[in-house]
C-alpha cells in the first residue's frame, strides 16, 4: 500500500515557541501560514506540521499524490482505492472519502493505540 508522503502534525500550545524551538533543531519553515495558527516545517526529508488550536492529539499524516516536497506525482493510488481497501481487509474508519467524489479527500482512523492517523490527498486522480 502507498501512502504517499508523511508527515507528524503536532497540536502545539504556543506557535511562535514551538516553531522557534524547531528552528534550533534545523527544520525551517516549508509552508503554512503562522498567523493563521498553523506552519509546516521541513529538516532535510523530516516534514512535521505545528497546529495551534486546530486538533487535540498529535496526528500522523500520510499525503497520497505528493512526495516529501509536497510535489504531485505522476502516478500514485487514488485516496478512494486506499480506502476501499482498508475496508476490505476489515480496518474501521473514523471519517470517510465520499466514493463518488474525484480530487481532494480525506479520511481518518485510528491505531491500536489510539493514535489518529490522517490520509489527506490534495490533488487529482492520476
Amino acid at each position: 500500500m502507498k501512502l504517499g508522503a508523511f508527515s507528524v502534525s503536532l497540536t502545539v500550545k504556543d506557535i511562535h515557541k514551538s516553531k522557534a524551538f524547531y528552528e534550533k533543531l534545523g527544520f525551517q519553515t516549508f509552508g503554512g501560514v503562522i498567523d493563521d495558527s498553523w506552519v509546516i516545517m521541513k529538516n532535510e526529508n523530516c516534514t512535521i506540521g505545528l497546529f495551534q488550536g486546530m486538533f487535540e492529539k498529535n496526528i500522523l499524516t500520510f499525503n497520497p499524490g505528493w512526495n516529501q516536497n509536497a510535489e504531485n506525482l505522476d502516478s500514485f493510488t487514488d485516496i478512494r482505492d486506499l480506502q476501499k481497501q482498508l475496508k476490505e481487509d476489515g480496518v474501521q474508519l473514523l471519517t470517510e472519502a465520499d466514493d463518488s467524489s474525484t480530487g481532494v479527500a480525506h479520511f481518518t482512523l485510528e491505531d491500536p493505540d489510539g493514535n489518529v492517523i490522517l490520509v489527506d490527498q490534495h490533488v487529482n486522480r492520476p
